[in-house]
């Protein structure tokens, strides 16, 4: 029996976004005690948060009686002071997610165009078309956006380009010299969406924040997380850097206290620990050659990565992430991004990142004996 009711047409094949399955799903579906589980599926920081960001979090819990500050006034201020901007030039959202649904409201009509490149963050495909624009997707370049072909979608419809930096769910890059001159050339009248999740995993990132401050660039959109490298994924909380007049009119269609009181203590606390950040990035570091030697003894094409996750080519993917997941390790299979001969491995702690490798190559082994 159908709905008596219309729904909106821009739902009709609408994709639902299928996040990394967690652990207690897992431990039911293959039968194994959830504390032998590990996930390296969804690009979380395997060390978890910061004791600083733990112990605010504790202490916030008595507040929970109360409505957050629907302005996240403190949080603001401190984050504004980190980055040497005014707290005009910031927003919060529930995650980046949020962030790019506001852009949604903010920009798009049934008459607008999004230029993404191929293999973009799946979200990006579907806040569009959630908003009945349409989606224009140039091909990548080994993997890697070509910023040229992206310049040269654009038209008179054009009102957004996101470009993700490192890229999800690749991993790569492009050079700082050539993201100058693709913002230098991106139109006025076109809105870029840079998402730098993944931008302290970089070793000499190139810095657009001076863009933000001169206000030279008020085109300008920059999308960063706690989820990352702070490790505050469950919080969700995410910000987007950009004009003051830009984020006053994205503040016309956030929702009052989108953040929520624990999630606005565990930033400040984790702002406060430098010492945690480091410690994450050296440890992905590691992880990264890691995997890389082990790939290339495994003789396994893989994607080499400057994020905190890793994609290389087993064979069939789904197969592949099925027998790892029976074997406690839970990996992302990437066929939903048109690569489905490869799966995603988030880099984790030592321990994990030998598990699954040890997983993988049982897997690949079984996968070659005839029969």
């Amino acid at each position: 029996m159908g709905l008596p009711f219309a729904i909106n047409p821009f739902l009709r094949d609408l994709p639902v976004y299928q996040p990394g399955k967690p652990i207690e799903e897992v431990a039911r579906e293959v039968g194994l005690p959830a504390d032998t589980i590990i996930k390296l599926a969804s690009n979380e920081n395997p060390l978890g948060p910061s004791r600083k960001a733990v112990r605010a979090m504790r202490q916030a819990f008595g507040r929970a009686n109360l409505y957050p500050d629907g302005n996240a006034f403190y949080l603001k201020q401190k984050l504004a002071e980190k980055l040497s901007l005014t707290p005009a030039n910031v927003i919060f959202g529930n995650g980046s997610n949020e962030i790019i649904e506001f852009l949604g409201h903010a920009l798009l009509t049934p008459e607008s165009e999004v230029v993404v490149s191929q293999y973009c963050f799946a979200v990006y495909p579907i806040m569009t078309q959630l908003f009945g624009a349409r989606l224009v997707q140039v091909p990548a370049n080994n993997f890697t956006h070509d910023l040229d072909g992206m310049l040269k979608a654009i038209t008179p419809r054009t009102r957004l380009i996101f470009v993700a930096n490192p890229n999800n769910p690749t991993g790569t890059t492009v050079s700082p010299e050539a993201l100058t001159r693709f913002v230098e050339a991106v139109p006025p009248q076109v809105v870029l969406a840079l998402d730098e999740a993944y931008i302290e995993f970089l070793e000499e990132p190139l810095d657009l924040l001076p863009r933000i401050r001169n206000g030279n660039n008020p085109n300008l959109l920059l999308m960063r997380t706690f989820s990352k490298i702070y490790g505050l994924a469950g919080l969700r909380i995410g910000y987007g850097l950009a004009h003051p007049e830009f984020i006053a009119q994205l503040e016309r269609v956030r929702q009052p206290f989108n953040i929520n009181v624990l999630a606005q203590a565990g930033a400040l606390g984790a702002l406060d620990d430098g010492a945690h950040v480091h410690k994450t990035r050296r440890l992905n570091a590691r992880g990264l050659r890691f995997y890389s030697r082990a790939f290339k003894k495994m003789g396994l094409e893989f994607i080499p990565s400057k994020a905190n996750f890793v994609v290389v080519k087993v064979g069939e993917g789904q197969q592949v992430f099925n027998a790892m997941q029976r074997r406690g390790v839970i990996v992302r299979p990437m066929a939903s991004y048109g690569l489905g001969e490869w799966i995603r491995i988030t880099v984790g702690t030592a321990r994990e990142n030998r598990k699954c490798l040890d997983a993988l190559r049982e897997v690949l082994a079984q996968k070659s004996v005839p029969g």
